[in-house]
């Protein structure tokens, strides 16, 4: 789920906190430099509401399902972004590639049996790095505002 930190117009305190988290534990090597992906920093409503919104574009939830990371969409993607996301972010994948999905039998009787699936085996590790590829996914996705809507979750 996005983190959407907001502070007061003209406010620093998420900024200095930004600031620590990249001068104590970045350079430190404690915490991944995609790491900051989780997070964005506003003192805006707009933006903090656009940040939201913006990561259910398409993206709709995930789930484990035994070794296998499963990205439920709002909309499948075509084999030319699925291409694109598996040399972007074939990094963070263990073994084989992120592929497409049907339920898995454990998600049969879930109420999001009908979406389109992407699933792949995650290393665990590189979770900024995987809130760029459901940023990623949203940027490339199809544009149909009835997909767009969080509250459509």
């Amino acid at each position: 789920m996005p983190i959407v930190l907001v502070d007061h117009p003209g406010g620093n305190y998420w900024q200095g906190w930004d600031t620590y988290i990249r001068t104590h534990l970045l350079d430190r090597g404690l915490v991944s430099p995609d790491d900051p992906s989780l997070y964005t920093i506003t003192n805006s409503v707009d933006d903090a509401c656009h940040a939201i919104s913006s990561f259910y574009r398409i993206y709709h939830s995930c789930r484990y399902v035994g070794e296998q990371l499963v990205l439920r969409l709002k909309s499948d993607l075509p084999d030319a972004i699925l291409d694109i996301l598996n040399q972007e972010f074939g990094d963070i994948v263990v073994t084989g590639k992120i592929q497409r999905s049907d339920a898995l039998p454990e998600e049969r009787n879930d109420e999001t049996a009908n979406l389109p699936r992407l699933s792949f085996h995650f290393n665990h590790r590189d979770f900024g790095r995987l809130h760029q590829l459901i940023r990623r996914i949203n940027d490339l996705g199809d544009h149909r505002p009835e997909v767009e809507h969080p509250e459509q979750k």
